[in-house]
């Protein structure tokens, strides 16, 4: 009897060991010639290499959690009335939720609707029935968030809660709303000034924080790549950081009063990778700064520019990557956007759905039970890496940019650089959603017409409320009598600051990818009847049929119907006859010719002829090869080809269907 086998899976030693050689050359032969880097490599935003296999790997740095165990559920509170805002905040926490962000009017998370909270009374109303000391709290980054922190520590005094007790987030974030609004109340070192002292406030009263949030958000939704937004969220951190040291904070307070927000998308590895990097940076940063590093408290949040208003059942797939990804890379908590988002305010379907999501992954994939489950992956580490490096430049470049006692961030905002960057960034993303080389089920691929409705509430957006009093300077104010006065009842006027020598920024945009092809959708829905293209195949139904379905998936995806049958051939040749009496009977004004390379040499030219003397501008699915010339003589007018401007052919197939 032989010795016993070493390995854990002794049956392995049969076989001889794999070599990177060995697969190189397998596949090689399969691709007979093709260029592998062409084929098999793939490259991010950030011109990162993506292997098609890695080795495994040994991380040299793991990255760590602020704290071991699950993630948080988070829901967002947004409905404009408190009453209504209740009801549902409480269906979320009964439902398995245990944070609640609250998105005040204003928050560009709310989407233009928002709590209307104007008073405690209507922030009590909107939490009537919430156990404030059994959940956790967040503030959205909002326009007057100094006020909202002041009016969530005055429901605090009024419902007699100790601070030191509670779990919030005050989510002050001027830098955000700079990127997002183009103004400052005031120039940076009075922003500084002011944040530091409402913190000051507020650890007085016991909040322990953390009171600042460093959002990566506005640069996600305004097209910015993994390293871009990483590089903006850190150099906001940064910013924070300085200005509260300079403010009399030590740099551990100041350090701990920041929290982060960061984007999880529907790349799943990209997204692991990117939650990682995230944490790995910020350990670093700390180091930089002579800090013993601590975990950052990071929340995730899934893409706003990913979701779609077309087949918007979609978006509860997009949803899952992404909170699996965030789940897997890491996040402290998560909120997950309800699929009918971007058509309006979730009703509590939606926002159920949304929060089972995460529920899922929680209870039933049990993802929270292994601590950084990527570690070792050579994929992930690679990304992981590669991304600290690109995001590292990223900031540094930010940082090189402070000027006129401005921190980086800031004066890349106000001088347009990182408007530039990111529209750069945008226009590349916008032609490879255009292209179709990054489709959007639903909506740029296999588009579905009859897609059924789905309900949203019925809420008007409330209306830019204006000061009824007049505002005084941040100097003259006492923020903590202003924290009993508010508890007393006083409105938010009696805490607003007026503006003194406020910052300028161009407003990043909010733009989700599918846009351009809603807008097209949205004409044709218009039109008075379902406007249509004629598919004219040619040859037998085995010829046509693939060129048939990607034309018709192409023109479905501007809303332009495109049905097929099976064909005009007769003895293995098209009936001219039958097919231009089925293009007269449509009542279309476009067809197009789809068949083979054979079918368009010998018979493409006399079905064009006869299309076009029927009335019909002719374009043809594919690359004919050498018989473009004479189907462009016969009065071939355009091609529809992998890899054409589908938005811009859209456009011009729009221009001659609607009347």
């Amino acid at each position: 009897m032989g010795s016993a086998s070493t390995s854990e899976l002794p049956y392995l030693d049969a076989f001889a060991a794999p070599t990177q050689e060995v697969w190189r050359a397998a596949v090689d032969k399969v691709l007979k010639g093709a260029d592998f880097e062409k084929r098999l490599v793939g490259r991010t935003a950030d011109g990162i290499r993506i292997e098609p296999l890695y080795a495994a790997a040994t991380p040299t740095q793991r990255p760590r959690r602020a704290e071991a165990g699950r993630w948080h559920v988070a829901a967002r509170l947004d409905h404009p009335d408190p009453a209504e805002a209740q009801k549902l905040a409480l269906a979320d926490l009964e439902g398995g939720a245990d944070s609640l962000t609250l998105s005040l009017s204003g928050a560009r998370a709310a989407r233009g609707y928002g709590l209307v909270a104007d008073d405690v009374a209507a922030l009590d109303t909107a939490l009537d029935g919430v156990m404030l000391d059994l959940i956790r709290l967040r503030l959205d980054p909002a326009p007057q968030g100094r006020v909202n922190a002041l009016l969530l520590a005055a429901l605090v005094e009024k419902r007699g809660f100790s601070p030191d007790g509670l779990s919030v987030d005050f989510g002050l974030d001027p830098i955000g709303l700079l990127a997002t609004s183009g103004s400052f109340a005031a120039g940076w070192p009075e922003i500084g000034r002011r944040l530091a002292e409402t913190i000051r406030v507020l650890k007085a009263r016991g909040f322990a924080g953390p009171f600042i949030s460093a959002d990566s958000r506005p640069y996600h939704e305004a097209g910015a790549s993994e390293a871009q937004e990483l590089g903006a969220m850190l150099a906001t951190a940064i910013a924070y950081l300085r200005a509260l040291e300079a403010n009399g904070l030590s740099l551990e307070d100041a350090r701990d009063a920041i929290s982060f927000t960061l984007v999880a998308d529907t790349d799943e590895f990209l997204t692991v990778a990117k939650f990682r990097a995230a944490r790995l940076l910020w350990e670093r940063i700390q180091a930089v700064c002579g800090l013993s590093p601590k975990p950052m408290v990071l929340h995730a949040e899934t893409a706003w520019r990913s979701l779609t208003r077309r087949d918007p059942h979609v978006n509860l797939l997009r949803g899952t990557i992404a909170a699996f990804s965030a789940g897997v890379g890491g996040a402290d908590s998560l909120s997950v956007q309800p699929f009918t988002a971007a058509l309006g305010l979730p009703d509590g379907f939606a926002r159920r759905i949304a929060r089972n999501t995460e529920l899922v992954l929680l209870e039933e994939a049990n993802l929270w039970r292994v601590a950084d489950p990527a570690a070792g992956a050579g994929s992930f580490e690679a990304l992981t890496l590669a991304l600290c490096e690109r995001a590292w430049t990223a900031l540094q470049e930010l940082e090189g940019r402070s000027r006129d006692g401005m921190p980086g961030i800031v004066a890349a905002l106000v001088h347009g650089t990182l408007q530039a960057e990111l529209t750069k960034q945008r226009g590349a993303r916008a032609k490879a959603v255009a292209t179709r080389r990054e489709p959007i089920t639903g909506t740029s691929e296999f588009p579905h017409l009859a897609e059924a409705k789905v309900s949203v509430l019925d809420v008007a957006q409330p209306p830019r409320r204006r000061p009824t009093q007049p505002l005084r300077k941040a100097s003259e104010q006492d923020q903590a009598g202003l924290i009993g006065e508010l508890a007393a009842g006083a409105s938010r006027d009696v805490a607003l600051s007026a503006a003194e020598d406020d910052l300028r920024a161009a407003p990043l945009p909010s733009a989700r990818l599918a846009e351009p092809f809603e807008a097209l959708r949205d004409k044709a829905d218009a039109a008075t009847e379902r406007p249509i293209v004629f598919l004219a195949t040619l040859g037998p139904i085995a010829d046509f049929t693939a060129r048939a379905a990607f034309a018709r998936n192409l023109f479905e995806a501007g809303g332009l119907a495109a049905p097929s049958g099976n064909g005009f051939a007769t003895n293995g040749a098209t009936d001219l006859d039958a097919l231009i009496a089925a293009f007269r009977d449509s009542g279309a004004k476009l067809a197009c010719l789809c068949g083979s390379d054979a079918a368009y040499a010998e018979e493409g030219p006399a079905a064009t002829e006869s299309l076009a003397k029927a009335g019909a501008t002719v374009w043809l699915a594919g690359h004919p090869g050498e018989s473009e010339a004479a189907l462009n003589k016969a009065g071939v007018s355009s091609f529809i080809y992998m890899g054409c401007d589908v938005v811009e052919t859209l456009e011009r197939a729009q221009a001659i269907v609607i009347a």
